[in-house]
């Protein structure tokens, strides 16, 4: 006689996936860098779904798709099989922009690195959705939220459903870290900026005062001397400033 495996109840179902919508909402508000972000939805859906035992985020960003967030260590190697062989559930959701099921006894022959790594670390199941961002302009596509399970009959298509309304909450939170991360990118890119452009001015000062130079010709001698030394026109600027502290003198340029 088939087993039959009794599912949680839909409504328990919906209520845990909405439990994790709201801790969304935290992460949503909160300023942190991407990864982290991207950890703490992880670990999150992990508890979305009743049948999860686990979760990890592939990311397509670059030149090879990587696993940017994990619950479980053993769970990255599921993956690495994938990126491996270009191809398995977590790149098949994020190339097809659907919702992958599998029960990996059934995935041999049609993904052979993602069936034998997953049943090494003892997972029966799978669960991958693509995670897009951007939904306004088309859809940018970031990767794939994975959710593995060690049962074979752990997810159904209720649970693509749900699984499918979390990935929607997921994006404004990842949304959120990009700008916040990209606007902090470009603050420190400012303040680097002007702190170069202050040890430039201050670096000229010293040479007009030493050699007599104008403004003009102070910044053409540290130009020359900076294509002649192979050295950024800031970092000479640095190195000049230091001597002046160190030695008391500046070196003739």
């Amino acid at each position: 006689m088939p087993v039959i495996v009794e599912r949680p109840d839909p409504l328990a179902r919906l209520d845990a996936t909405t439990e994790a919508v709201l801790v969304l909402q935290e992460i949503a508000a909160a300023e942190e860098p991407l990864d982290d972000v991207l950890g703490r939805v992880g670990a999150t859906a992990a508890r979305a779904l009743p049948g999860a035992d686990g979760a990890t985020i592939t990311v397509l960003t670059g030149e090879e798709p990587r696993t940017a967030a994990w619950t479980d260590r053993r769970l990255v190697d599921i993956d690495a099989g994938q990126y491996a062989g270009s191809r398995g559930p977590c790149l098949e959701a994020a190339r097809t922009h659907r919702t992958v099921r599998t029960v990996v006894s059934a995935c041999h022959r049609q993904w052979p690195e993602f069936a034998a790594a997953a049943e090494e670390a003892g997972i029966r199941a799978t669960l991958s959705a693509p995670l897009l961002v951007g939904a306004e302009d088309g859809g940018e596509l970031v990767g794939s939220l994975n959710i593995y399970s060690r049962t074979a009959a752990a997810f159904d298509p209720f649970d693509e459903g749900l699984l499918r309304l979390y990935t929607a909450a997921a994006a404004a939170a990842i949304i959120n870290a990009r700008r916040w991360q990209q606007s902090r990118e470009k603050t420190t890119g400012l303040e680097t900026a002007l702190t170069s452009r202050a040890e430039i001015d201050q670096a000229k000062g010293i040479l007009m005062a030493l050699h007599g130079y104008s403004a003009d010709e102070a910044f053409a001698q540290m130009v020359k001397q900076s294509q002649h030394s192979q050295i950024k026109v800031n970092q000479l600027a640095r190195n000049l400033l230091a001597s002046v502290r160190i030695d008391g003198e500046a070196p003739s340029t």
